[in-house]
């Protein structure tokens, strides 16, 4: 193969003053070869030029005019579907060798003439400025305590700049859920984000009304910590991707790792907490060095934790022993039937006791 490094060689040995002969063996290259790079001034790559014609007939010729109705009928229609659809209407005529030449030749209409597709920008992460949450529903993992299905919900947060991450085990993407999980969060990371990010959870933000505000108990939650509150448009996850990417991993992490156990089953459900912890934990001994940056520009932490369970006085006892919380029935001891019970709601449990 003559490259741009052979004909200079075959120009220095030929200013040294050999013949061409022996320059055009020493360069190898034959020695016509030879002759015509020593008669053009240029190199190799100067000489080339893109190829800009067909080296074969289009066999899509004849039907790109359906296709091209399609698409723009349909810009969503893939060019596996429509390569598929051509191979079923005329039979025998595109063999599945001309599949990548259509695929180019859809993807080059796109770009001249399909939709505009969304823009995505590189977010640019800073020490303590941002932690993003979510619920992640984990059923798939096929975890069982002591022989029983758990199905399980896990609240995950993440510091975006050093990916330093926190996880709280949940039944429900309830007020007292989030309250929960963000402030285990704070407090394991030693220090508030001057930033936190959901995404348009209901627990956190009115979605029923135009100006989506926050709910008053997650607005004081926020307030409380000295954090700004962020929320993300409906169905934009890529807008949370710092965690829903995490989510990913998180999962991928704990089936590993249950792989690697060679058992998805567990005695309690806090040695099973223990063992995602142990995992949480591993992975964010490894980020270490950027975690330090983030603590030293997190906020204070306040004196104490929030107390955010709802309290809801006065409920009475019906004569079914059952009492009605948020569109739930719950059962209590039936020498209470009849009597206003005080309720205390939080991420897992209510207490019940009598009204005074």
């Amino acid at each position: 193969m003559i490259t741009n490094g052979r004909v200079k060689e075959l120009r220095r040995l030929l200013g040294l003053g050999r013949t061409l002969s022996d320059s055009a063996r020493m360069a190898e290259m034959s020695e016509k070869t030879a002759r015509k790079y020593r008669d053009d001034e240029g190199l190799l790559s100067q000489q080339t030029s893109d190829r800009r014609y067909r080296t074969r007939n289009d066999p899509f010729a004849d039907v790109w005019n359906k296709v091209q109705q399609r698409l723009e009928l349909e810009p969503r229609l893939k060019a596996k579907t429509l390569f598929e659809w051509l191979q079923q209407t005329h039979e025998a005529q595109f063999p599945d060798s001309t599949r990548r030449t259509f695929e180019r030749r859809v993807s080059q209409w796109r770009s001249l003439h399909g939709p505009g597709k969304t823009i995505f920008f590189d977010q640019q992460h800073h020490p303590g400025r941002l932690a993003a949450s979510d619920f992640t529903v984990c059923n798939e993992l096929g975890v069982k305590i002591a022989g029983q299905r758990f199905d399980h919900t896990f609240f995950h947060c993440v510091l975006t700049y050093s990916n330093v991450e926190s996880v709280s085990l949940c039944f429900s993407e309830s007020f007292e859920s989030l309250s929960a999980g963000i402030q285990k969060s704070f407090w394991e990371f030693g220090g508030v984000p001057q930033r936190h990010r959901s995404d348009s959870l209901a627990a956190a933000v009115r979605n029923h009304t135009s100006r989506r505000e926050l709910t008053e108990r997650y607005a004081a939650l926020m307030s409380y910590y000295n954090c700004d509150a962020e929320r993300t448009n409906a169905r934009c996850a890529n807008e949370n991707g710092d965690v829903e990417s995490s989510n990913g991993h998180l999962k991928d992490r704990i089936d590993q790792a249950l792989l690697l156990r060679g058992s998805r089953t567990f005695e309690t459900r806090e040695a099973y907490v223990a063992f995602v912890e142990e995992l949480i934990k591993r992975a964010n001994d490894n980020r270490r060095k950027k975690f330090l940056e983030d603590l030293a520009h997190l906020n204070r932490l306040p004196d104490q934790r929030l107390d955010t369970d709802d309290i809801i006085k006065g409920i009475r006892v019906s004569r079914s022993s059952t009492i009605n919380v948020r569109t739930n029935t719950y059962s209590v001891p039936s020498r209470l039937i009849g009597q206003l019970v005080d309720l205390r709601i939080g991420a897992e449990q209510i207490l019940s006791l009598i009204h005074i």
